[in-house]
Protein backbone atom coordinates (compact mmCIF):
# COMPACT_ATOMS: atom_id res chain seq x y z
CA UNK A 1 0.00 0.00 0.00
CA UNK A 2 1.47 3.48 -0.83
CA UNK A 3 1.65 6.14 1.64
CA UNK A 4 -0.42 8.93 1.60
CA UNK A 5 0.46 12.19 -0.11
CA UNK A 6 0.67 14.11 3.46
CA UNK A 7 2.55 11.28 5.00
CA UNK A 8 5.06 11.42 2.07
CA UNK A 9 5.69 14.76 2.19
CA UNK A 10 6.31 14.29 5.92
CA UNK A 11 8.75 11.95 5.57
CA UNK A 12 10.52 14.19 3.10
CA UNK A 13 10.81 16.73 5.02
CA UNK A 14 11.87 14.79 8.21
CA UNK A 15 14.80 13.65 6.00
CA UNK A 16 15.56 16.79 4.70
CA UNK A 17 16.12 18.66 8.04
CA UNK A 18 19.08 20.16 9.11
CA UNK A 19 19.32 20.31 12.56
CA UNK A 20 17.86 17.85 16.03
CA UNK A 21 15.55 20.83 16.82
CA UNK A 22 13.90 21.53 13.50
CA UNK A 23 13.42 17.52 13.16
CA UNK A 24 11.88 17.34 16.79
CA UNK A 25 9.60 20.09 16.37
CA UNK A 26 8.31 18.69 13.11
CA UNK A 27 7.82 15.05 15.04
CA UNK A 28 6.16 17.15 17.87
CA UNK A 29 2.99 18.17 15.90
CA UNK A 30 3.24 15.63 14.31
CA UNK A 31 2.34 13.30 16.93
CA UNK A 32 0.07 15.63 18.81
CA UNK A 33 -2.20 15.13 15.79
CA UNK A 34 -2.76 11.68 16.82
CA UNK A 35 -3.23 12.47 20.65
CA UNK A 36 0.70 12.39 21.57
CA UNK A 37 1.24 15.53 23.72
CA UNK A 38 4.18 14.50 25.48
CA UNK A 39 7.26 12.58 23.79
CA UNK A 40 10.05 11.32 25.56
CA UNK A 41 13.22 10.08 23.05
CA UNK A 42 16.76 8.57 24.48
CA UNK A 43 19.90 6.66 22.92
CA UNK A 44 22.67 5.60 24.07
CA UNK A 45 26.13 4.01 22.59
CA UNK A 46 27.07 3.21 26.07
CA UNK A 47 24.86 0.47 27.50
CA UNK A 48 26.85 -2.36 28.70
CA UNK A 49 25.45 -5.80 30.91
CA UNK A 50 24.78 -3.32 34.17
CA UNK A 51 23.92 -0.11 32.88
CA UNK A 52 22.64 2.24 30.22
CA UNK A 53 26.08 4.41 30.92
CA UNK A 54 26.05 8.13 31.65
CA UNK A 55 23.26 10.05 31.35
CA UNK A 56 24.90 12.76 30.30
CA UNK A 57 26.33 11.10 27.13
CA UNK A 58 22.59 9.96 26.35
CA UNK A 59 20.88 11.79 23.45
CA UNK A 60 17.85 12.62 25.00
CA UNK A 61 14.72 14.97 23.64
CA UNK A 62 11.48 15.60 25.20
CA UNK A 63 8.80 17.92 25.81
CA UNK A 64 7.71 16.71 29.20
CA UNK A 65 7.52 19.53 31.94
CA UNK A 66 10.98 19.71 34.36
CA UNK A 67 8.93 18.80 37.09
CA UNK A 68 8.82 15.29 35.70
CA UNK A 69 12.29 14.86 33.57
CA UNK A 70 13.97 15.92 37.01
CA UNK A 71 12.66 13.34 38.92
CA UNK A 72 12.24 10.48 35.96
CA UNK A 73 15.70 10.94 34.43
CA UNK A 74 17.41 13.06 36.99
CA UNK A 75 16.61 11.33 40.03
CA UNK A 76 17.02 7.93 37.94
CA UNK A 77 13.86 6.66 37.93
CA UNK A 78 14.26 5.49 34.67
CA UNK A 79 16.27 2.83 35.92
CA UNK A 80 13.19 0.88 37.10
CA UNK A 81 10.50 1.88 34.99
CA UNK A 82 8.72 -0.52 33.52
CA UNK A 83 8.47 0.18 29.82
CA UNK A 84 12.14 0.90 29.96
CA UNK A 85 12.22 -2.75 30.88
CA UNK A 86 10.79 -3.79 28.21
CA UNK A 87 12.21 -1.50 25.59
CA UNK A 88 15.63 -2.72 27.18
CA UNK A 89 14.37 -6.49 26.05
CA UNK A 90 12.28 -6.20 23.50
CA UNK A 91 11.95 -4.47 19.84
CA UNK A 92 8.76 -2.45 18.33
CA UNK A 93 6.03 -1.13 19.74
CA UNK A 94 4.39 -1.94 22.58
CA UNK A 95 0.86 -0.63 24.58
CA UNK A 96 1.10 0.80 28.08
CA UNK A 97 -1.51 -1.37 28.25
CA UNK A 98 0.67 -4.29 29.61
CA UNK A 99 1.84 -2.31 32.38
CA UNK A 100 -1.69 -3.17 33.87
CA UNK A 101 -1.13 -6.95 33.00
CA UNK A 102 2.31 -6.57 34.89
CA UNK A 103 0.41 -5.22 37.70
CA UNK A 104 -2.24 -7.87 37.61
CA UNK A 105 0.07 -10.87 37.20
CA UNK A 106 2.29 -9.06 40.22
CA UNK A 107 5.14 -8.99 37.86
CA UNK A 108 6.27 -5.63 39.19
CA UNK A 109 9.05 -4.91 41.85
CA UNK A 110 8.38 -2.31 44.67
CA UNK A 111 10.75 0.20 42.80
CA UNK A 112 8.57 -0.47 39.37
CA UNK A 113 5.28 0.30 41.10
CA UNK A 114 6.61 3.09 42.78
CA UNK A 115 7.72 4.72 39.33
CA UNK A 116 4.11 3.58 38.09
CA UNK A 117 2.42 5.68 40.75
CA UNK A 118 4.98 8.64 40.10
CA UNK A 119 3.80 8.48 36.32
CA UNK A 120 0.07 8.14 37.39
CA UNK A 121 0.38 11.14 39.37
CA UNK A 122 1.63 13.22 36.60
CA UNK A 123 -0.99 12.02 33.96
CA UNK A 124 1.49 9.70 32.41
CA UNK A 125 -1.11 7.17 32.26
CA UNK A 126 -1.52 6.03 28.59
CA UNK A 127 0.75 5.96 25.46
CA UNK A 128 2.98 3.44 23.83
CA UNK A 129 6.24 2.71 23.93
CA UNK A 130 8.69 2.24 20.33
CA UNK A 131 12.00 0.23 20.96
CA UNK A 132 14.30 0.88 18.31
CA UNK A 133 16.08 -2.28 16.30
CA UNK A 134 19.86 -1.63 16.82
CA UNK A 135 22.84 -3.57 15.25
CA UNK A 136 25.26 -2.92 18.33
CA UNK A 137 24.89 -4.34 21.59
CA UNK A 138 26.25 -0.92 23.02
CA UNK A 139 23.27 1.10 21.58
CA UNK A 140 19.28 1.46 22.29
CA UNK A 141 17.02 4.04 21.33
CA UNK A 142 13.91 4.00 22.50
CA UNK A 143 10.77 6.77 22.31
CA UNK A 144 7.72 6.96 24.72
CA UNK A 145 4.60 8.43 23.31
CA UNK A 146 2.20 9.60 26.48
CA UNK A 147 -1.27 11.06 25.58
CA UNK A 148 -3.30 13.64 26.21
CA UNK A 149 -4.67 13.64 29.55
CA UNK A 150 -7.63 12.41 29.61
CA UNK A 151 -7.31 10.07 26.90
CA UNK A 152 -8.00 6.26 28.12
CA UNK A 153 -5.85 3.58 26.78
CA UNK A 154 -8.43 1.93 25.06
CA UNK A 155 -8.88 5.01 23.10
CA UNK A 156 -5.15 4.53 22.36
CA UNK A 157 -5.24 1.47 21.38
CA UNK A 158 -8.03 1.70 18.84
CA UNK A 159 -6.23 4.40 17.24
CA UNK A 160 -3.53 2.62 17.43
CA UNK A 161 -5.33 -0.53 14.93
CA UNK A 162 -5.42 2.67 12.59
CA UNK A 163 -2.63 4.29 12.19
CA UNK A 164 -0.27 2.45 14.14
CA UNK A 165 2.07 1.37 11.15
CA UNK A 166 2.30 4.60 9.95
CA UNK A 167 3.65 5.77 13.42
CA UNK A 168 6.33 3.65 13.45
CA UNK A 169 7.50 4.32 10.68
CA UNK A 170 7.64 7.82 11.38
CA UNK A 171 9.38 7.26 14.36
CA UNK A 172 11.51 4.91 12.80
CA UNK A 173 12.50 7.59 10.44
CA UNK A 174 13.04 10.29 13.32
CA UNK A 175 15.82 7.76 14.70
CA UNK A 176 17.67 7.16 11.73
CA UNK A 177 17.57 11.01 10.53
CA UNK A 178 18.76 11.49 14.43
CA UNK A 179 21.70 9.30 14.12
CA UNK A 180 23.33 11.06 11.05
CA UNK A 181 22.88 14.79 12.81
CA UNK A 182 24.94 16.58 15.02
CA UNK A 183 24.10 16.29 18.75
CA UNK A 184 26.14 18.22 21.93
CA UNK A 185 25.12 16.95 25.31
CA UNK A 186 25.48 19.69 27.71
CA UNK A 187 29.30 20.98 28.53
CA UNK A 188 30.30 18.69 25.45
CA UNK A 189 31.06 21.43 22.71
CA UNK A 190 33.94 21.76 20.94
CA UNK A 191 35.56 24.52 19.52
CA UNK A 192 36.53 25.07 16.01
CA UNK A 193 40.11 24.11 16.78
CA UNK A 194 39.57 21.46 18.94
CA UNK A 195 37.24 19.63 16.33
CA UNK A 196 40.30 20.21 13.83
CA UNK A 197 42.76 18.50 16.06
CA UNK A 198 40.37 15.35 16.74
CA UNK A 199 39.79 15.12 12.93
CA UNK A 200 43.47 15.21 11.77
CA UNK A 201 43.72 12.63 14.62
CA UNK A 202 41.19 10.83 13.50
CA UNK A 203 43.26 10.63 9.81
CA UNK A 204 46.36 9.01 11.21
CA UNK A 205 48.27 12.47 11.70
CA UNK A 206 50.76 12.32 13.98
CA UNK A 207 51.39 15.01 16.08
CA UNK A 208 54.22 16.58 13.85
CA UNK A 209 52.04 16.37 11.07
CA UNK A 210 48.51 17.89 12.80
CA UNK A 211 50.74 21.33 13.38
CA UNK A 212 52.38 21.74 10.36
CA UNK A 213 48.84 21.09 9.10
CA UNK A 214 47.29 23.45 11.47
CA UNK A 215 50.35 26.35 11.64
CA UNK A 216 50.32 25.59 15.34
CA UNK A 217 52.99 24.23 18.02
CA UNK A 218 53.26 21.15 18.75
CA UNK A 219 52.35 21.92 22.16
CA UNK A 220 48.83 24.20 21.57
CA UNK A 221 48.23 20.91 19.52
CA UNK A 222 48.31 19.07 22.28
CA UNK A 223 46.28 21.72 24.41
CA UNK A 224 43.51 21.68 22.10
CA UNK A 225 43.41 17.83 22.08
CA UNK A 226 43.57 18.16 26.06
CA UNK A 227 40.43 20.34 25.97
CA UNK A 228 38.71 18.23 23.94
CA UNK A 229 39.20 15.80 26.23
CA UNK A 230 37.91 17.08 28.98
CA UNK A 231 35.07 18.77 26.96
CA UNK A 232 33.99 15.04 26.28
CA UNK A 233 35.27 13.76 29.83
CA UNK A 234 37.09 10.97 28.42
CA UNK A 235 40.34 10.08 29.29
CA UNK A 236 42.11 9.41 25.94
CA UNK A 237 42.21 10.92 22.89
CA UNK A 238 40.73 8.10 20.85
CA UNK A 239 38.28 7.95 23.20
CA UNK A 240 37.67 12.21 22.26
CA UNK A 241 37.54 10.90 18.80
CA UNK A 242 35.22 7.86 19.31
CA UNK A 243 32.72 10.33 20.88
CA UNK A 244 33.44 13.20 18.73
CA UNK A 245 32.30 10.70 15.98
CA UNK A 246 29.45 9.36 17.41
CA UNK A 247 27.87 13.13 18.26
CA UNK A 248 28.50 13.96 14.71
CA UNK A 249 30.75 16.45 15.87
CA UNK A 250 33.74 15.43 13.52
CA UNK A 251 33.73 16.41 9.95
CA UNK A 252 30.64 18.22 9.52
CA UNK A 253 29.45 20.74 7.22
CA UNK A 254 29.10 24.60 8.32
CA UNK A 255 25.59 25.42 6.72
Amino acid sequence: MSLEPDIRAHLTAMTNADSVEELWAMHLERMAGYGFDRLMYGFTRYRTTTSLGDPNDFVLLTNHQADYTDRFVGDGLYHHAPMVRWALEHEGACSWRAIGDMLAQGNVSDAERRVIEFNLGMNVVAGYSISFKSVSSRAKGAIALTAKPGIHQHQVDAMWQTHGDDIILMNNVLHLKILTLPYIPPNQSLTKRQREALEWVGDGKTMQDIAAIMGLTQATVEKHLRLAREALNVETTAQAVAKAAFQNQMFIIDI
